[in-house]
């Protein structure tokens, strides 16, 4: 019996070995045939995320992609992040090639780290489909035409935000204020969400979602993805909760005038877990993008008293023109030219997202190289923005170049570009408007730590948070 057993275990090593060596001959051989993009995977499991992840702490993320387009190639190379094999698309070519071949060539991919933190497990629904439903269902509420009547509220919600959380001191930090502001503004839209207490407790655990969406997702107690996934789970929590209250209300035939994305998406009959992801992914991009790209805005307006004086000019022109508490409405909104050219300036130099994940649909060629299919890809917005072929003297803080035509085409990305453009640029660009308008004519402001860094995580943030002193303007 046990030389029976030694025979078992000797033939059962030798068809393992003989497996091992023709699965290492086959990849060998097609990676000989096929043109792979140069690069290095790292370490196991964790690939190259430490490095990328140092770099964005140290509020210089585009080391991490230029290091590599150097040392192998400009146009595409391989990495591992997220722990993922992943092909990264660097420039403008990379990214017509992207944006024009979604649907065709590639689709939406979400890092599994990323769907861990934010959606309730489902084997049901993929990247494709979570990204095809929201894609559907977001064009209602955040095309402009159905964004023109929220302008008078967003107007509103900033001189009340700026009256009662700004007037009142000498001193305050921007980033937790304007976070405060466009979060509120969030929960109004998609959930008729009012009441402060309630935007509160939404509030509370996102800062740690967010903190742990690009981290190496390591998923044990004490590290900042651990945390980040318990986070995401109160997040469903919380969220289902409004959806159980609403859609007793819809029932109970309470407000049912009320308009808003959740209450779009019960109409629609969805299931309650997918309403819950959706809800929270648009929670999250409320959040911290257009938070980080305003206080950017107040920063560099800051370092540059030229600029906030001609952003000063427009709006009071823009101010003057209305009557005695007359809300903002679009056709104050168009007016504000420069406004937008500087905060285009800002989107060029601190992108709030620094790229985006896809997957191959089948293999496909770029810079030489071949893309086999199922591969996952990452292009990132500073190989344009910061690049000297595109913009002349690129850290050079110049609104007048998104004047008259602006950059070339597939060169400023900070929304992304084609048919997964951020659904969300024009309600992006209302809330930055509207804001700038209120505080440009209200304060002037000085920075008081004045070479304060900064870090990305999600998106960029000052690590101070951004304290300022505030001289109001006598009007």
């Amino acid at each position: 019996m046990d030389l029976d057993l030694y025979q078992y275990l000797f033939y059962l090593i030798i068809l393992y070995v003989s497996v091992g060596i023709i699965y290492l001959f086959h990849f060998y051989k097609s990676s000989k045939t096929i043109n792979l993009p140069p690069g290095n995977k790292g370490y196991p499991l964790i690939g190259e995320t430490f490095d990328y992840v140092m770099n964005a702490k140290r509020g210089n993320p585009e080391k991490f992609v230029n290091d590599r387009t150097a040392k192998y190639s400009p146009d595409v190379f391989r990495t591992s992040l997220l722990g993922q094999d992943m092909a990264v698309f660097c420039g403008a070519s990379a990214h017509k090639c992207l944006f024009s071949g979604t649907n065709k060539y590639i689709q939406a991919w979400w890092p599994p780290s990323m769907k861990k933190i934010m959606m309730h497990d489902s084997k049901n629904h993929s990247s494709v489909e979570e990204s095809a439903k929201i894609r559907v269902i977001l064009p209602r509420f955040l095309k402009i035409e159905a964004l023109q009547p929220y302008i008078p509220v967003i107007d509103a919600m900033a001189k009340k935000h700026l009256e009662t959380e700004w007037s009142p001191y000498k001193e305050v930090k921007v980033f937790p204020l304007v976070k405060k502001f466009t979060f509120g503004l969030a929960c109004r839209l998609l959930a008729s969400i009012e009441d402060p207490k309630d935007v509160a407790e939404i509030t509370a655990p996102f800062d740690r979602v967010i903190a742990g969406l690009i981290s190496v997702p390591i998923n044990v107690p004490g590290t900042t993805y651990y945390r980040a996934v318990q986070a995401g789970k109160v997040v469903r929590e919380i969220v289902m909760g409004l959806i159980t209250k609403r859609k007793k209300e819809l029932e109970m035939n309470i407000n049912p005038d009320q308009m808003d994305v959740m209450t779009s998406m019960l109409h629609d009959d969805l299931d309650a877990v997918d309403i819950c992801n959706k809800l929270g992914a648009f929670f999250v991009a409320s959040f911290d993008t257009t938070s980080s790209a305003i206080t950017f805005i107040i920063k560099s307006l800051a370092e540059y008293p030229h600029v906030y004086q001609r952003v000063y000019e427009e709006q009071m022109e823009i101010l003057k023109a209305k009557k005695e508490g007359e809300p903002l409405n679009w056709e104050d909104v168009k007016k504000m030219k420069y406004t937008w050219c500087t905060a285009s300036e800002v989107l060029r130099l601190y992108p709030p997202s620094i790229g985006a994940f896809r997957e191959a649909k089948t293999d496909f060629s770029y810079g030489g190289y071949t893309i086999p299919k199922g591969w996952k890809i990452f292009w990132n917005a500073h190989t344009t923005h910061k690049n000297p072929k595109y913009f002349p003297d690129p850290e050079k803080f110049d609104p007048s170049r998104f004047e008259g035509s602006g950059p070339p085409p597939y060169t400023f990305v900070p929304f992304g570009g084609g048919p997964y453009m951020c659904p969300g640029k024009e309600y992006a660009r209302l809330q930055i408007l509207v804001f700038m308008h209120n505080i440009v004519t209200k304060f002037k402001w000085e920075k008081l730590i004045p070479n304060e860094k900064y870090e990305y995580i999600a998106a960029p943030f000052p690590v101070h948070d951004l304290p300022v002193s505030l001289e109001p303007i006598q009007t």
